[in-house]
């Protein structure tokens, strides 16, 4: 009789939505591990269809409360291409800004609240406030700097209501982006802060082959624009990436996977290989402080993508300062009017947690007749199980809870955005 074990999480904690998680060990051999997402489809791209192009960026921004921005950004951009708009001048710059202060209170919040638990030994952020306060704070404070960021542009901190097809809404006023520079410079040295700290943590061993996707553009590290490349040579324009890309359905979750074609194998999406990927194009602080930690890049270890999200922090604020500094007069005007025509349209961009996909096509009537959206998470899932398959056996002579709270790290790793919620663990195990 087979020897089996059986893990299962019924509930994950610290990540963005509910999620669980499934092991089986038979005879010393790991058979099953899966990442399953068991929340009811949320149906946002057939409640698109037959609504108005303005209307869209306003509905895919509640897709997610952490990352709105880059549903809107994804897009803004891919209907201006379906309907051939030429932005204003300036409008280009404060989409990246804007985009910089989400990075911010995104990894942020994942940094200080989410992760770095995992690394000092607590079960929450709240509990590692006792021993760390001011850590905590820090993290909080420049998360609260990127919701300020998006109040400024965005009109507010959650689901931003500024941003429409064509531009913005409003043009942010010079005052309130230059007010927001005190506290930039402030974050930036922040940002440094946390990187040193994280540069301390303990990594448990983890080398993955990973093929790394990312967008890559030829002036910046990339957030709103730029081709579609990998570590195995992929380089293609967005419009090409559903011939390179495909969604399919696995029966443990209601999230899609996606897969690299034509072999059907998962692949890695966010920080961990956007730095791999763009190491040359990192802020220049961010840069100096990567070289002074001595790290070997490229990273094949995915418990190391929190120094890749500090150095991402780094990089917004830096960047930040740059455009808000550089922020003279308001944009006149502030968006171009909207031809009704039919057309088709695509684009990715880099949300925190990786490449965001989506394509949309305009009916006859100026109205959406299809839309297809491809999130970071989606894109991750058979990687996160093919991680969890290399890092078991290196730790199967743990007990059920050790095993348990190591696999929910290297999910952790990833800062999978289900949805937002957060729930206590139930763990369920199968002994023979």
């Amino acid at each position: 009789m087979a020897d089996t074990r059986t893990i299962r999480v019924e509930a994950l904690t610290r990540v963005e939505g509910e999620g669980a998680l499934t092991v089986v060990v038979r005879d010393g051999t790991v058979s099953v591990a899966e990442f399953n997402i068991y929340e009811p489809p949320r149906f946002f791209e057939a409640f698109l269809r037959g609504r108005a192009v303005r209307e869209v960026t306003d509905i895919v921004a509640r897709i997610c409360g952490i990352c709105p921005v880059a549903y809107q950004m994804s897009a803004a951009h891919a209907l201006e291409k379906a309907l051939g708009l030429t932005l204003p001048p300036g409008i280009r710059e404060l989409r990246r800004l804007l985009y910089c202060g989400e990075w911010i209170e995104s990894h942020g919040l994942h940094v200080y609240m989410l992760h770095a638990p995992d690394f000092l030994g607590f079960e929450s952020g709240l509990a590692m406030a006792a021993r760390h306060r001011e850590a905590v704070e820090r993290g909080l404070r420049m998360k609260r700097i990127g919701n300020r960021i998006l109040e400024v542009l965005g009109g507010r901190a959650v689901h931003p209501i500024n941003v429409t097809v064509g531009g913005f809404y409003r043009a942010p006023r010079v005052a309130d982006v230059r007010a927001l520079l005190p506290d930039l410079h402030w974050g930036l040295q922040a940002a440094v802060e946390t990187f040193r700290w994280a540069a301390t943590f303990d990594f448990p061993p983890l080398d993955v082959d990973y093929e790394m996707v990312c967008l890559r553009h030829a002036d910046e590290y990339p957030m709103n624009h730029g081709r579609i490349v990998s570590n195995r040579g992929l380089n293609i324009p967005p419009e090409e990436y559903e011939q390179h890309f495909t969604e399919r359905h696995e029966p443990h979750s209601t999230a899609l996977h996606c897969v690299r074609q034509p072999g059907g194998t998962p692949y890695l999406v966010g920080p961990l290989a956007r730095v791999n990927l763009g190491f040359d194009q990192l802020s220049p602080t961010a840069r100096r402080e990567a070289e002074a930690a001595r790290m070997d890049w490229p990273c094949r270890n995915s418990f190391q993508s929190i120094l890749a999200r500090s150095l991402e922090m780094i990089t917004a604020f830096e960047e930040a300062i740059r455009l808000a500094a550089a922020y003279h007069a308001e944009p006149q005007p502030s968006r171009v009017e909207i031809p009704r025509r039919a057309g088709e349209g695509c684009h990715a961009t880099e949300a925190p947690r990786g490449l965001l996909y989506h394509r949309y096509r305009i009916g006859d009537d100026g109205l959406i007749a299809e839309a297809k959206i491809v999130p970071p998470t989606s894109q991750n899932q058979s990687q996160i199980e093919r991680d969890l398959a290399t890092f078991l056996p290196g730790i199967l002579h743990l007990d059920d809870t050790q095993i348990t709270q190591r696999c929910e790290h290297l999910i952790r790793n990833y800062d999978p955005c289900i949805s937002c919620a957060a729930h206590f663990l139930r763990l369920t195990i199968e002994r023979p």
